[in-house]
């Protein structure tokens, strides 16, 4: 079995597989206590040891947390994020954040968790100015409940931003580096870099569009249909192409599958130990202006 490269998440002396697992699909209705156990277990078992939850995520940390019973937790780092909620609330209050980290604690079935997250705040100084959501992350991990702090967020200057403050060793980003979009590298990827920071790519199949079925033009754009046509013709398999692309980034970091599901779970890791023609991608790259 062909096994997953280990990479630096930037400078916080974590050194994790190249593949995560994203475990958002695991809280919705699409899958259930059984299919987030079976699922994260054998991810665990194909080498893919950094897991990332939220309690955005619906039953998603509960569900990680019975899967990691029985000595699972001990093989992985555990990752969750704070203020967003399920119910569609936003809080980064000291006092919010406090409350939402033991919950996950709890939920999770764990005394720490390597790395918290502060996930998509609308403005920077909503989670960022004193006393709200990154002082009270920094007091929780002088007190060892945490150990990396980090931010999930989509745009580019609350990055930019993030990483300026100093204590931010974590970015998630998503959608913005893909076979279809690569706007993250000209801006938060190469800072990333300068700064020790580690990146973790989400989304890197485009939410759908580059996993397999045919993308709808109106949820996923012409370009992704139009790589989609692309690689049926040559008989290329999307999500491997979309998978390798993303493990080729330049960064001190890792990216995330996203799956619900234990096939899924395996499909990703087919993705990112499959070996790709260099002819394939001359001819890719001949024709979209992106490849490796």
């Amino acid at each position: 079995m062909a096994e997953l490269v280990r990479r630096k998440l930037g400078n916080t002396g974590m050194e994790t597989t190249c593949l995560g697992l994203g475990c958002a699909s695991f809280g919705g209705g699409s899958s259930s206590d059984q299919d987030t156990i079976e699922g994260v277990r054998r991810a665990i078992e194909l080498g893919m040891d950094y897991v990332d939850t939220a309690p955005l995520y619906g039953e998603s940390e509960r569900r990680v947390g019975l899967a990691l019973e029985g000595g699972w937790r001990d093989k992985i780092y555990l990752q969750t994020k704070m203020g967003m909620y399920a119910n569609g609330s936003r809080d980064y209050s000291g006092a919010a954040t406090r409350s939402s980290v033991e919950n996950s604690l709890r939920l999770l079935k764990t005394d720490y968790l390597d790395a918290v997250l502060i996930h998509e705040p609308e403005k920077f100084e909503d989670a960022y100015d004193r006393g709200l959501a990154l002082d009270e992350l920094l007091k929780m991990k002088e007190e060892g409940l945490l150990r990396h702090i980090g931010t999930g967020t989509r745009s580019h200057e609350q990055h930019r931003r993030a990483i300026e403050t100093g204590h931010i060793e974590i970015i998630l980003t998503y959608l913005d580096y893909t076979l279809a979009s690569q706007t993250v590298a000209d801006t938060t990827l190469p800072l990333a870099k300068e700064r020790g920071v580690g990146i973790i790519l989400a989304s890197i199949l485009g939410m759908g569009a580059l996993a397999g079925p045919k993308p709808d033009t109106d949820r996923h754009g012409r370009v992704a249909l139009a790589m989609w046509e692309w690689c049926r013709e040559h008989d290329v398999n999307i999500r491997h192409l979309a998978m390798q692309f993303g493990l080729g980034a330049p960064i001190d970091g890792i990216v995330m599958a996203g799956p619900s599901n234990k096939q899924q779970v395996e499909d990703a890791y087919e993705a990112a130990t499959a070996d790709i023609d260099p002819e394939t991608w001359r001819a890719f790259k001949a024709d979209f202006g992106v490849g490796l």
